[in-house]
């Protein structure tokens, strides 16, 4: 049975693994900006653990009543299944405070999300900092 608990910095390797076998390269570009982004106020981190080992993490951004957001979640690929992403969002949930949580969610994650009960919104991830390649100069 995973134990889950708050990211404390002992938990980066398992997190970054994670990541990485993911194909997301945001955190293991930068393990130090990983860490402060895991542990920024209002951020709550929960990781699933089994005889130590992070077998998931999920992050969350709450304003402690009513609002909180998603952002990233992953459980070990040999693990899925087992309900630790939703044991993670509960408990995640649980210690940042709020009613409902907003998230994006890859194509293949979608039918995970739709157990929860849930409203679906078209949503959108917004870079305003880029130069888009299609707009005209």
């Amino acid at each position: 049975m995973p134990e889950y608990t708050r990211f404390v910095a002992a938990h980066l390797d398992g997190v970054l693994r994670l990541c990485t076998n993911e194909g997301w390269p945001s955190f293991p570009a930068d393990p130090a900006r990983a860490t402060r982004v895991l542990t920024a106020p209002g951020v709550t981190t929960v990781v699933a653990l089994d005889h130590g080992d992070v077998i998931g993490f999920a992050e969350l951004f709450s304003d402690g009543e009513l609002q909180a957001y998603l952002a990233n979640m992953v459980v070990d690929e040999t693990r899925r299944g087992e309900g630790i992403g939703r044991a993670m969002v509960n408990e995640a949930l649980r210690l940042a405070g709020g009613e409902r949580v907003d998230l994006l969610s890859q194509d293949d994650a979608t039918e995970f999300y739709r157990t929860f009960p849930h409203f679906e919104k078209p949503g959108f991830r917004l870079y305003p900092f880029y130069q888009d390649s299609t707009e005209a100069s």
